[in-house]
């Protein structure tokens, strides 16, 4: 969707999702801290998803001619804020595009829930009352319900799998490094995408998060925070290189690829 959406009252793109009403940002329904000006640019980029939104219409809608302070530094740092907010990179943007010199470009596509409105629904304006409309009803959560328990099962499955390889990983780490005393730290690189199917980073970012948190649970064990280990995505380098760059006792890398 490449179309401006201030008008409505919620926008999704990837895990997030950005409420205009409350001025909320959530990811996965949890809500993550984000300050009034920073959420007020991002606001203005999702207006316009996919264009060039300039400095100076930033500068002159979010910042007063007559307001204290220095533009530049400001946005800059609102800027940064947003990439924080999303485990976002300018290196390697999924979200924010810097564009040199001129402005900022989210390039994520973005649906709006609120686009789809409860009469548009299939057959909505054909179901009478009572009974009939009651048992459409009950289906339609039935329907809705197998599919999150589908949803859920091959998350469990796909993180199952990932887990178990990275602590195989890290075991025969240990076996082979005889010098090691043991692992300390730890940092999960973002795991490779190996579908030809670009919208499946989603996934993979998701399901590096979720390898991230399942390890940062390990008593003693500590895991490199995701904004540090996102610099790395798609990055060539040595893992010794990167371990010694993380100040980690070990790297784990992975990738994914869903099928069905």
């Amino acid at each position: 969707m490449r179309e401006g959406k201030h008008h409505l009252g919620r926008i999704v793109f990837g895990a997030f999702e950005v409420d205009l009403r409350t001025n909320e940002l959530q990811k996965y329904g949890v809500r993550i801290r984000l300050q009034a000006q920073p959420f007020r640019v991002l606001e203005m980029l999702l207006e316009r998803p996919g264009d060039l939104v300039t400095r100076e219409e930033l500068k002159g809608r979010l910042w007063p001619a007559d307001a204290f302070g220095d533009f530049d530094h400001g946005l800059n740092k609102s800027i940064n804020k947003i990439r924080e907010a999303l485990g976002d990179s300018a290196l390697n943007p999924r979200f924010v595009e810097t564009v040199a010199r001129r402005g900022y470009r989210f390039v994520a596509d973005v649906t709006a829930p609120d686009d789809i409105p409860a009469a548009a629904a299939p057959g909505a304006g054909d179901l009478p009352a009572g009974k009939d409309q009651n048992r459409v009803e009950a289906a339609s959560a039935s329907a809705v319900g197998e599919g999150v328990r589908k949803s859920f099962n091959w998350k469990i499955l796909a993180s199952t799998l990932v887990v178990l390889s990275a602590l195989l990983f890290v075991w025969k780490w240990q076996r082979t490094n005889r010098q090691s005393t043991g692992i300390r730290s730890l940092a999960v690189l973002p795991l490779e995408n190996l579908s030809s199917d670009v919208s499946q980073e989603y996934f993979a970012d998701g399901m590096t998060d979720e390898l991230i948190t399942a390890l940062g649970s390990v008593s003693g064990l500590r895991v490199t925070s995701r904004t540090s280990i996102m610099l790395y995505k798609h990055m060539r380098k040595p893992l010794p290189q990167i371990a010694r760059e993380l100040n980690v006792d070990a790297v784990v890398e992975g990738s994914i690829l869903r099928s069905g």
